[in-house]
């Protein structure tokens, strides 16, 4: 067949052309009067899309990870404030939050109110890329949005107060959250102009949470018992944590390989690194373990896992494969030690948020200094960068850095003042009571309990006296419940040998 046969064919084919955007409106276009699917690739929709729902699937991941790391009397409320996060911070999204962080008319530190409940959010080119629109770009950003609060408020871990904590949900996406995101991925924003390289959120995302995470633990004070015999357990479900795990790194391909915003190379670029940077965290974690403790933790695999994830986002867009092995040491590594910081800082930070994100997020950025290639942004088609050390553009490792340093800054400081000011308005206190804390956030707080009431009661009941109450409670209900071993330790709340 001639390529004019061939021509005419296509010709008589029903598809839609593609067209160049020369739309001048803030909407796009009148959809009445004209088809606004012609600026763009269904493909590349139809891949923002799913990896949307990818993100959203990671936001209970993060719930069952710190659910299954902590005691089981407050297991619920960590999987509770996960998807609460998504409630929240949603609507805050429509709301102004998307306006002040990807407005057209943003500065370089904060948008405009322009598109104030997504006002004109419709079918314009998005400041992220030409090739989606606003509305695209917004409901995938905003699942960005929930699951950072989500990694920041686990911090409430066993004795935060659940509705101070959705306040602060709100009030920290507005102003902690939307700023950084804005200097970072607007390109009005300042460190978007300096060069900095950050892919999918090693600042806005993992710094910004892990220093929030620090601040929250810093402002709750300590739990009850901390540095003694009754905080010394292991977490109480491995299988949630595991699942959680599961989850997020399902999910993770839609948050790095999505942040390519097309149906392309670089996409596909992203999803290899995430996969090998997550596999090769895993295992050096577990290896790090093994050598103090000899035992083959699954913990130790989950929490490694999520270390190299976290550590492979900024660059996961802009470094090559061979890469990501180094991404998976040195953030497994660097995480693993960084458990530590809160002891030496006398902070309960109680699920290691801040070790695992904050620091895994400060390894990706600097690695990503180092490792970033102008061949592999320019998978895209269209992306021009100047690299890192390996094109030999030595100042990008400062410009890293620096964005690095003003995330962690900003996200702590700001979050401490937050808290502060929360903490002495009536009603807003931070902290679950005393009596509250012994019971477990679960019973208090929400009324609802991962596991049955027996099992609650045996995290607040010492063993002798939880025998005499399950048989007066078998007795009553007629249903025979085991006793409970006699090697916890008097306050119920189980020792280093065995989990709760």
């Amino acid at each position: 067949m001639s390529l004019e046969g061939a021509g005419a064919d296509l010709a008589n084919l029903n598809y839609t052309v593609l067209q160049p955007y020369n739309g001048t409106v803030p909407t796009g276009g009148d959809s009445l009067a004209q088809n606004l699917n012609v600026y763009y690739e269904s493909g590349d929709i139809a891949w923002l899309i799913t990896a949307t729902a990818l993100v959203l699937l990671m936001i209970p991941g993060v719930g069952f990870f710190y659910s299954g790391l902590a005691r089981r009397k407050s297991a619920l409320s960590l999987i509770w404030l996960s998807i609460m996060a998504v409630g929240v911070v949603s609507f805050q999204w429509f709301f102004w939050g998307y306006s002040l962080a990807f407005s057209h008319t943003a500065g370089k530190y904060i948008g405009d109110l322009t598109n104030f409940g997504f006002n004109n959010v419709l079918a314009q080119p998005s400041v992220g890329s030409k090739r989606i629109p606003d509305l695209l770009f917004a409901v995938y950003q905003g699942m960005f949005a929930s699951i950072t609060v989500a990694l920041a408020v686990g911090a409430v871990a066993e004795r935060g107060r659940m509705l101070p904590c959705v306040i602060f949900m709100f009030i920290w996406s507005t102003l902690i959250y939307d700023p950084i995101a804005c200097w970072t991925w607007n390109p009005s924003g300042w460190a978007s102009k300096m060069g900095g390289l950050d892919f999918a959120g090693g600042t806005p995302v993992h710094i910004a949470s892990g220093s929030a995470a620090l601040a929250y633990s810093l402002m709750l004070g300590k739990r009850r018992g901390h540095g003694t015999h009754e905080l010394n357990f292991r977490p109480h479900n491995v299988t949630s944590v595991i699942i959680g795990t599961v989850f997020l790194w399902v999910g993770w391909f839609g948050f790095n390989a999505g942040s390519a915003l097309s149906a392309n190379l670089r996409a596909v670029m992203a999803a290899v690194v995430t996969n090998l940077a997550a596999s090769v965290g895993g295992v050096t974690w577990c290896v790090l373990d093994y050598r103090l403790e000899r035992k083959w933790s699954a913990v130790g695999f989950c929490s490694g896992v999520v270390a190299g994830l976290v550590a492979i986002t900024p660059g996961s867009g802009y470094v090559p494969a061979w890469s990501a092995v180094v991404y998976g040491v040195v953030g497994g590594a660097a995480c693993n030690y960084a458990t530590k910081i809160k002891f030496l800082l006398g902070i309960d930070d109680a699920l290691d948020i801040f070790a695992v994100h904050g620091i895994g997020g400060l390894v990706g950025n600097l690695l990503t200094g180092f490792f970033a290639a102008d061949y592999i942004a320019h998978l895209d088609g269209y992306s021009s960068i100047p690299g890192g050390w390996l094109n030999g553009h030595w100042i990008q490792l400062a410009y890293q850095l620096a964005d690095s340093a003003a995330g962690f800054a900003y996200s702590f400081g700001g979050s401490c003042i937050i808290l502060f000011i929360m903490n002495i308005i009536p009603g807003m206190k931070l902290r679950a009571n005393e009596e509250d804390e012994v019971l477990g956030i679960d019973d208090t707080e929400i009324g609802e309990f991962a596991y049955d009431y027996v099992e609650l009661t045996r995290d607040v009941v010492s063993g002798d006296n939880f025998d005499d109450l399950a048989s007066k409670y078998s007795a009553e209900r007629d249903s025979p419940i085991e006793p409970l071993e006699k090697n916890f330790s008097p306050s119920g709340n189980g020792n280093a040998h065995r989990p709760i």
